[in-house]
């Protein structure tokens, strides 16, 4: 074992028990030196790991060192199962093994985004293992450590169903005890092992190190208050806008005071990877953003991280995945986005859920059943304020279900007396070209009744933020999203689709092979380029996850 590890382990750990040993020595020759003091000893270890267990398979808590036992269930199993050999100590103190898992437990949790202070460490290394019940406390806080690490890494640390009900998680589960039991050689190891495999995860945790070296050695400089910097500027703002840039490595070239062609191009960069218009203007917003200090940076990552965990083990093969806060959807196959388009999201007060699910069909020209939600408090207010709304917008009034449905003349409403309390219609929007749901629709039926669409409104995608809808993801190119979903099909080619289209008939076409689709909400990843992005938390979500994420665990 090299010095510093012997040092480490002496301040920590003390004197292997040494009245202990001396007592044992002496019974020896009474025992007619059957047994040893080394089996004695090892004995004595399991007895008392043995009491421990079965103590607290008696209780409601299990406690050691003043600091709760979470993994209870698997260690009531997991010991009686090997008889109450230990995994970490022997007689002689904390195993080598141990000592380097302790060791990886300062660092290996912090890499990840996660608080070693979470995972028993302060008390680990408070220990003195001069006695045997402390060297059996070891014994279960490493386990336990070993095992709620384990668990952080493969499903994340928290449960964001119990933060955001409008998030459903669908995370990865594994029976940890059989990891735990070979866990003496390379704990650490064998726990990263549990991390999402996907490189884009493994890309954010490098920045993650990146940016925390960087904000030791001071961060980046603010840049002063004042009127929009431009190409052509020059003075002490423009200097310290580089410097900015430099830090970030947004610019290569050296200091200086002029906002050259050059500064413009960096100014540019800067914009387009915080999801700002990249006009090389250094106005409010993007001064803003510069100013942003690099710790909520950092957290926006230690966030991020958390969200990764939450995954399943593998998005597929080929999927859709929507990036709610960065407003954009991409195709992906086999690891390469091959379709990527903008997309406009709920507003914040009717945010866009985070969830997975299965496209299995499309609706060319399809009629939008208006939820009720929409009808009360969107669209009633206007029916009041113009009574031929309905009939300018190609809305139908109806009533009843089924067989029994049928339509109402608007005209015989007495629109004073309805309100959103007694509201008894539904509102139907036949196919054309006012239909909110454009000219198609990607079904994937969700508790939520979220889905993708074509929309009317093609204004809004120049727009940098894009959160104007009720909840479902409006498309920029839905067309070639159809078109790449129905590939496999000859008898929907482009010019097919563009032919039912035009025919203005509602028809439902079900995809030969159904695709996975993923609504999730980054604020912070690294594209396929290298270049690490960050976007507006649009719906305040990161703000809870983060302050959990802080938060010791209840001892």
């Amino acid at each position: 074992m090299a010095s510093s590890t012997m040092d480490r382990k002496s301040r920590r750990i003390g004197a292997p028990f040494p009245a202990r040993l001396l007592i044992l020595t002496m019974l020896v020759p009474l025992l007619g030196g059957l047994l040893s003091v080394d089996v004695l000893a090892q004995s004595d270890i399991r007895n008392r790991l043995r009491a421990r267990v079965e103590a607290g398979l008696t209780t409601d808590s299990f406690d050691i060192m003043d600091e709760r036992i979470h993994a209870r269930e698997t260690l009531r199993r997991l010991y009686p199962a090997r008889n109450f050999e230990p995994i970490w100590i022997t007689e002689d103190g904390p195993t080598p093994q141990a000592e380097e898992f302790i060791d990886w437990l300062a660092v290996g949790p912090a890499r990840q985004g996660l608080r070693p202070a979470h995972y028993h460490l302060a008390a680990i290394e408070s220990l003195e293992t001069d006695r045997i019940g402390a060297l059996v406390d070891l014994e279960l806080a490493l386990s336990d450590s070993f095992l709620i690490i384990g668990s952080h890494f493969l499903a994340g640390r928290l449960n964001p169903e119990t933060l955001d009900s409008e998030w459903v998680a669908n995370r990865r589960h594994r029976d940890l005890g059989p990891l735990l039991e070979q866990a003496g050689t390379g704990a650490g190891a064998r726990l990263e092992s549990l991390l999402p495999n996907a490189p884009e995860y493994h890309a954010l945790v490098a920045r993650l190190e990146t940016l925390r070296r960087l904000r030791d050695d001071g961060g980046w400089p603010v840049i002063d208050q004042g009127a929009t910097l431009r190409s052509g500027d020059s003075g002490p703002r423009v200097a310290q806008l580089i410097d900015r840039l430099r830090v970030s490595d947004d610019f290569d070239g050296p200091p200086g005071d002029r906002f050259d062609a050059a500064v413009d191009s960096a100014v540019r960069r800067f914009q387009a990877r915080h999801g700002l218009t990249a006009d090389g203007l250094v106005g409010r917003g993007s001064l803003t953003a510069l100013n942003v200090p690099i710790q909520v940076r950092i957290d926006q990552i230690i966030v991020n991280l958390e969200r990764w965990r939450w995954l399943p083990e593998t998005l597929g093969d080929r999927y859709v995945i929507v990036n709610i806060a960065g407003f954009r959807l991409a195709v992906v196959e086999h690891g390469e986005p091959t379709l990527t388009m903008r997309v406009v999201v709920g507003r914040p007060f009717r945010r866009t859920p985070v969830f997975s699910d299965t496209i299995r069909y499309l609706v060319l020209n399809p009629s939008w059943d208006v939820p009720a939600t929409i009808a009360t408090q969107d669209k009633l207010p206007l029916i009041k304020e113009n009574p031929n709304y309905l009939a300018e917008n190609g809305f139908q009034l109806l009533q009843g279900w089924g067989a029994d449905e049928r339509r109402i003349d608007p005209a015989s409403v007495d629109w004073s007396q309805v309100s959103a309390r007694n509201f008894p219609y539904r509102l139907r929007q036949g196919p054309g070209p006012m239909n909110a749901l454009g000219r198609v629709k990607f079904m994937f039926p969700n508790k939520f009744s979220v889905y993708l669409h074509d929309t009317p409104s093609r204004n809004l995608f120049a727009e940098d933020a894009r959160a104007f809808s009720s909840g479902c993801i409006r498309l920029q190119a839905p067309l070639d999203l159809a078109e790449l979903l129905l590939r496999d099909n000859p008898n929907w080619s482009r010019p097919a689709i563009d032919r039912a289209i035009a025919e203005g008939r509602e028809q439902t076409v079900t995809l030969g092979q159904p695709l996975p689709v993923h609504l999730l909400y980054w604020t912070v990843w690294v594209d396929e380029d290298g270049v690490l992005q960050f976007r507006d938390d649009i719906y305040g979500r990161d703000g809870p996850v983060l302050n959990e994420l802080r938060e010791l665990p209840p001892s």
